[in-house]
C-alpha cells in the first residue's frame, strides 16, 4: 500500500524557520493523494527555543509528532531516530533550515506511487554557501570516491523518500557510526530500476546558520564518511612507508657516495635530524590511520543505543521515553 506518509525533519537551533516549514508543509500536504500523513520533528538537542516552537506547533496540529533527544546527537543519528519512530509506507527526510523546498515533495510522492521506491535529490545551486565552500565540497567528494569503495556522487542532500522496504533494510543496518548516504549509495548500485532522482536549487536560509561550515562538524564527517566504506587509507599507509623506505634508503646512498666516492662529508647532525622527523612523520600518520580503525571497532562492540529520546505525540498526553536499543517497540 501507499497510502500514507512520514515527513521527518532534523531541528537543530532552528527556532526561526519551524513555524514557516510546518505552513508550507501544512499546504503541500493538503494537496497529495495520501490518507494520512505524519510529521516527526527530530530536535536533535537544541539550545534554543526550538523545543518549544515545535510544541506549540503540536498544540494545533495533531499529526506533529517530536522525537526529543536530551542531548545533540548529530545529524546522521537525527534520521535513524526520525526513521524509527515513523510509521507511513514511505519515509520522507529533510531539514527544517528550509533549504530543503517543500514544494518538491508532490513531485516526491508522484514518483514513489508510480513505481520508484527510492526518490534522491540532486542540489544543482545552493545561494547560502559560499565559491569556496563549493570547490572543498568538490574536493571532498573526490577524495571520498577515490578512497572509498561505495560511490557518492557529489550534490546529494539528505532529502530523500524512501519507501517502506527500504525503510526496513537501513534499520536492519546495525551499525553505530551511519552515513545513509553511502548505504544509498549501496542501495542504488544494488537496485538502480527502482530510484528516481530531481533536481532542486536550494534557497537562502530565513533565520540562522549553517551547521556545516568550514569546522569539526565538517572535518568529522569528512572522516567517517572514508572510514565508513573503505579500508584503501590501510592500504595509503602502506604505500607512504614504502616511499619513505625508499627516500631514507636514497638518502643513505647520497651520504654514502659523497663520504667515501666525492671525498666530501656531509654534516651528520642534519642528515639525522631530516631523516628522523621525515620518518617520525610517517609513523605518526600510519598510526593516526590504523588508531581511527580500531577506535571504530571499539565503539561498535559496545552495543550502546544509539541515542536517548523522548517521544511526544498529542494522542499519548504524556512523554514516553525510547532509545535505539527499543526501536522494535513502535511507539504510537
Amino acid at each position: 500500500m501507499k497510502n500514507s506518509l512520514s515527513i521527518v525533519i532534523s531541528a537543530y537551533n532552528e527556532e526561526g524557520n519551524v513555524k514557516e516549514l510546518h505552513r508550507q508543509l501544512k499546504k503541500v500536504i493538503a494537496d497529495l493523494p495520501l490518507r494520512e500523513v505524519e510529521l516527526i520533528f527530530v530536535n536533535d538537542g537544541s539550545k534554543d527555543k526550538t523545543l518549544a516552537e515545535i510544541s506549540a506547533l503540536q498544540k494545533d496540529d495533531p499529526s506533529v509528532k517530536i522525537v526529543n533527544f536530551v542531548r545533540n546527537m548529530g545529524h546522521e543519528v537525527a534520521m535513524r531516530a526520525g526513521m524509527d519512530h515513523a510509521s507511513g509506507d514511505a519515509v520522507l527526510f529533510m531539514d527544517a533550515d528550509l533549504q530543503h523546498p517543500p514544494s518538491h515533495i508532490p513531485e516526491m510522492v508522484r514518483l514513489w506511487q508510480d513505481g520508484k521506491d527510492i526518490v534522491l535529490t540532486r542540489r544543482t545551486d545552493n545561494v547560502a554557501t559560499s565559491r569556496l565552500y563549493k570547490l572543498a565540497s568538490g574536493a571532498f567528494y573526490k577524495v571520498l570516491n577515490f578512497l572509498s569503495d561505495v560511490k557518492v556522487p557529489k550534490n546529494t542532500p539528505d532529502f530523500r523518500l524512501l519507501d517502506r522496504e527500504y525503510v526496513e533494510y537501513f534499520k536492519s543496518f546495525g551499525e553505530r557510526d551511519i552515513m545513509f548516504r553511502g548505504l544509498l549509495s549501496l542501495a542504488v548500485s544494488l537496485d538502480s530500476d527502482r530510484v528516481a532522482t530531481i533536481d532542486f536549487a536550494a534557497p537562502a536560509r530565513l533565520h540562522g546558520e549553517t551547521k556545516y561550515g568550514f569546522g569539526w562538524r565538517s572535518v568529522k564527517l569528512a572522516v567517517d564518511s572514508i572510514l565508513q566504506f573503505s579500508t584503501k587509507p590501510l592500504y595509503l599507509s602502506l604505500w607512504l612507508a614504502i616511499l619513505s623506505g625508499g627516500a631514507a634508503v636514497i638518502l643513505a646512498m647520497y651520504v654514502i657516495i659523497e663520504r667515501y666516492f666525492l671525498k666530501n662529508p656531509t654534516p651528520g647532525y642534519a642528515t639525522t635530524v631530516t631523516a628522523v622527523m621525515m620518518m617520525g612523520a610517517v609513523n605518526l600518520f600510519v598510526l593516526t590511520i590504523i588508531g581511527a580503525y580500531i577506535g571504530k571497532i571499539h565503539m561498535e562492540t559496545k552495543k550502546r543505543p544509539l541515542y536517548l529520546a523522548e517521544f511526544i505525540t498529542v494522542e499519548q498526553g504524556k512523554r514516553k521515553i525510547r532509545s535505539s536499543a527499543s526501536k522494535n517497540n513502535q511507539c504510537g
